[in-house]
């Protein structure tokens, strides 16, 4: 992409800003933690999808 802002709307400027704020908020925010599931790499990425017969990730 370019760095170079096109000729737009004052609106449009508005919601690349805002879109860009989003964004940083979204990369700082640390993933919450879960209580009952699987200790280790996500049980999802793996077929494990539950614990004792219960489902725990869903």
């Amino acid at each position: 992409m370019s760095d170079e802002i096109p000729d737009l709307p004052p609106e449009a400027l508005r919601a690349l800003a805002e879109a860009g704020e989003r964004r940083k908020a979204a990369n700082t925010a640390p993933p919450p933690k879960e209580y009952g599931g699987r200790d280790g790499p996500e049980p999802v990425r793996y077929g494990d999808w539950e614990k004792k017969g219960l489902a725990v990730d869903f």
